[in-house]
């Protein structure tokens, strides 16, 4: 099966941008998610984390 699937993609021109795409929208995701953690105030995080305590 995995044959077909190949030969199929081979006789497809520019397939080979596709992972290189798939890999920097993938890194350029989780830099930013990383940063946006990193980068997050402290009093949020612990305004945020005492939410489910709270008696409403």
């Amino acid at each position: 099966m995995f044959e077909q699937v190949k030969h199929n993609l081979e006789t497809i021109d520019g397939v080979t941008i596709y992972p290189i795409l798939s890999l920097l929208i993938f890194f350029v995701f989780f830099v930013g998610l990383g940063l946006w953690v990193f980068s997050y105030k402290k009093e949020k995080i612990n305004e945020l984390s005492q939410i489910p305590l709270r008696d409403n």
